[in-house]
């Protein structure tokens, strides 16, 4: 994986942020980012992709991509937390789309997205006179319930999105592979595989590490904010590779 960290990105989010480039957790920020990036779960592809199901268990916050008794996929997911909760039910992906952005939240900023003067991180409904939006990107999204989806996104060890299920970058195209319209969803708040093929997966550190989730995107680099605006934030996950 490419880990290139420019000086002139670092000066630039230096400028951007008054924390500094050590992390609260220790260590230095561009350690703890190529920690985090080096994450991955293996995955195998199946022989009856009509057969593919997943099993999302909140307690033990993973998903369980199955085909049959067969795992093709065990891999940590961030779930919602206590006010925002992930659904819980019998569910079928019926949406999914790579370059999927929110469309009730995001940033509004000033300027053209290549360059903007400001920007900040707002609701749609609160965005000022003057101001453009690009909603929040989420890419592989893959959608179970109107509004709730699987897609790229910080992990932490306890419940914190706002009710979607984030995936790690490496991990999140290899579901969006292995997983399609269709395919059921069953959400609660255990699984049985917990107690056996979900039992002491390694999870990545916590994203926690970094001093800013709004100077990071997922990808092989820093990022600027002003990046969130591109597509770039799309099309800088891992290549997947199946067993």
């Amino acid at each position: 994986m490419k880990n290139i960290i420019s000086a002139f990105t670092i000066t630039a989010l230096a400028l951007v942020s008054s924390c500094s480039t050590t992390s609260t957790s220790g260590g230095d920020f561009a350690s703890n980012l190529a920690k985090y990036r080096s994450y991955d779960r293996p995955a195998t592809l199946p022989t009856n992709p009509s057969a593919v199901r997943v099993k999302v268990s909140l307690s033990n916050q993973m998903a369980y991509v199955m085909e049959g008794s067969k795992p093709l996929l065990v891999m940590p997911v961030a779930v919602g937390k206590a006010a925002k909760p992930t659904p819980k039910g019998n569910f079928r992906i019926f949406g999914k789309n790579h370059y999927r952005r929110a469309n009730t939240h995001g940033d509004t900023y000033l300027g053209s997205k290549a360059a903007p003067t400001a920007m900040h991180k707002t609701y749609l409904k609160d965005v000022k006179s003057g101001w453009k939006f690009s909603g929040t990107p989420m890419p592989y999204w893959c959608e179970f319930k109107s509004s709730y989806g699987f897609h790229t996104g910080w992990l932490k060890p306890y419940p914190c999105s706002s009710g979607c299920l984030r995936m790690h970058e490496n991990v999140a195209p290899k579901f969006f592979r292995l997983v399609s319209n269709g395919t059921s969803v069953n959400i609660a708040q255990s699984q049985p595989e917990d107690a056996t093929i979900g039992k002491n997966i390694p999870r990545p550190i916590s994203a926690d590490v970094f001093p800013s989730e709004w100077q990071l995107q997922p990808g092989n680099k820093l990022y600027l904010p002003s990046t969130r605006l591109s597509n770039e934030v799309f099309t800088n996950h891992k290549t997947p590779t199946f067993n």
